[in-house]
């Protein structure tokens, strides 16, 4: 039996892991933003699930909330770092506010969280940190731009803590999931206020998709264009842990392996466009690299 940390526990992704580990007889610790989402879970499990609300938006609840349950819990093996949610419209098109808010949540509350768990993962000799990020940390396209930043940088975050926290035994995955079937997009998402001047265009479009105001398209029509199995990539994140080997990356969802790949070659591609430019501008007494 081990015991996992899952923040937004209460859908989606996170929700499909919480119930696979409670049926195999693992202990949860759930965090939640409203009380009473688990309740039928917590009738079926008992003290095996454990729950508090949590903000992550909020630092100090965040330290307070992980501290209680490493107290309370006396172990915890793995710690999932899920909750965020999407920002979409232009990047002109979002208030200050909105993208403060993105940020905090997916990029800064997930850097807390993780910062919190780290001293007791250190003194209890080791654990796994499994960062839940997207195929958007690779890419960027109109309409997502403030979504796809945060993933970014949470990319570039937890690629240098998996190798500073290595030597303490504690491993680090990122998963990468593509679209999966669940309430992210119409639960979750947040929209900047709509100018006139973008609605024609790529970014405008991709907001009209997403809101279901396209003609034609509807909601559930949209799900059904999306691959990804909620419960496949929870079974996956599960036997990697299991397993504690592997690449920092995981890309689920095949939308997710050809999105990740062709933006990683376009980028390759231009790169090596620009070799000799970059040498160009060494100091002369470098010595050149044949």
């Amino acid at each position: 039996m081990q015991t996992w940390f899952i923040t937004g526990a209460s859908g989606g992704l996170a929700s499909r892991i919480t119930r696979r580990l409670l049926e195999r007889g693992d202990r949860v610790a759930a965090t939640v933003r409203k009380s009473g989402v688990l309740d039928d879970l917590q009738s079926q499990y008992g003290s095996r699930l454990w729950q508090a609300n949590l903000d992550l938006t909020n630092s100090q609840q965040i330290a307070e909330v992980v501290e209680r349950a490493f107290l309370e819990l006396g172990t915890i093996d793995v710690f999932v770092n899920n909750a965020a949610y999407g920002l979409y419209g232009a990047v002109e098109e979002a208030s200050d506010r909105q993208i403060e808010h993105q940020f905090m949540t997916n990029v800064l509350g997930s850097l807390r969280a993780a910062r919190a768990v780290l001293p007791f993962f250190r003194k209890q000799g080791g654990g796994h940190i499994v960062q839940i990020s997207s195929m958007a940390g690779h890419y960027s396209i109109p309409g997502m731009g403030l979504y796809c930043s945060s993933k970014w940088a949470v990319e570039g975050a937890f690629e240098a803590l998996a190798k500073e926290v290595a030597p303490f035994n504690i491993k680090t995955t990122m998963v990468e999931p593509g679209g999966i079937r669940t309430n992210f997009i119409t639960s979750n998402a947040v929209f900047g206020e709509r100018m006139d001047e973008y609605r024609d265009t790529e970014a405008g479009q991709f907001v009209s998709l997403m809101k279901g105001e396209l003609p034609g398209i509807d909601m559930s029509m949209f799900n059904q264009m999306v691959v990804g199995d909620p419960d496949k990539m929870a079974q996956q994140i599960i036997r990697r842990v299991d397993q504690g080997e592997g690449p920092l990356r995981m890309a689920l969802g095949s939308d997710a392996y050809e999105q990740i790949r062709a933006a990683l070659l376009d980028r390759l591609a231009a790169l090596e466009a620009q070799k000799e430019l970059a040498y160009s501008t060494d100091a002369d007494d470098v010595v050149k690299q044949v």
